[in-house]
């Protein structure tokens, strides 16, 4: 089985973040990037079925060149080859269709992605792929086994979660609960050794042009202040006469 897992660069959690150029462009000065944590889950069961069912597994991602000391953590961890399509990732769409070319030119059976990216949170790429390449997908999933070419996965849905079936080759959007987060690894000494000779192919985009524009960035608005009561009663007059709220 041929697994590909689609590879986000995110800036950490914890990272501080502040714009440029009159809000229009991302401040990158300072900015720890990490590995996709919803990515992050889809890696580690790609690893399970790499040494549990003997499957190979590249991992790729859409991005310039400060994306490959990422790509060289995934490699780390254990995955055997990386691609790194050679273009800024502008909007989902042309990311799902540059990531679609080495899908359709790899001959993958099983696509393994993060419901969502940490940084826009879109939720599109995953679904859009499946479409271009014309691969089941199931979204927003917890569990998923691989028994010769059937599949079988537990997706979250309100109020609990949903079992389905399907057959390779698919696409599958993974979230917390695909592996739990005690499973995830951290790159040890070998595995940093190795990545180092680990083929990293460095491909150029097809040239899709972006169906969007980001206009500007605008932070949330600060919190106000808090406003400290002692009696039940100061908080009811204050909700009626200033929050106006009763």
């Amino acid at each position: 089985m041929k697994i590909l897992v689609c590879i986000s660069h995110v800036p950490d959690t914890t990272s501080k973040i502040n714009f440029t150029e009159n809000d229009t462009k991302f401040d990158t000065n300072g900015v720890q990037y990490v590995i996709n944590p919803y990515d992050e889950f889809s890696l580690t069961r790609a690893m399970w079925f790499k040494e549990k069912q003997g499957a190979s597994v590249t991992v790729v991602n859409v991005g310039g060149a400060s994306t490959e000391p990422t790509l060289r953590k995934a490699l780390a961890i254990g995955a055997d080859d990386a691609i790194r399509i050679n273009a800024e990732p502008t909007d989902g769409f042309m990311v799902a269709k540059e990531l679609a070319e080495v899908v359709k030119n790899g001959g993958y059976d099983l696509v393994l992605a993060g419901k969502e990216s940490a940084d826009y949170n879109g939720q599109m790429v995953p679904g859009m792929l499946a479409s271009l390449v014309d691969f089941n997908f199931v979204n927003a999933c917890v569990g998923a086994e691989v028994d010769g070419t059937n599949v079988t996965l537990s997706r979250e849905i309100d109020g609990g979660e949903e079992k389905v079936s399907s057959t390779l080759p698919m696409v599958i959007a993974g979230q917390k609960g695909l592996v739990e987060e005690k499973d995830l690894r951290i790159p040890n000494m070998r595995g940093i050794m190795m990545a180092r000779k680990k083929p990293l192919a460095v491909v150029e985009p097809t040239g899709v042009v972006a169906s969007t524009a980001t206009q500007n960035f605008e932070k949330p608005a600060e919190k106000g202040a808090v406003k400290l009561v002692d009696t039940v009663d100061e908080l009811i007059d204050l909700l009626h006469n200033e929050a106006k709220a009763i």
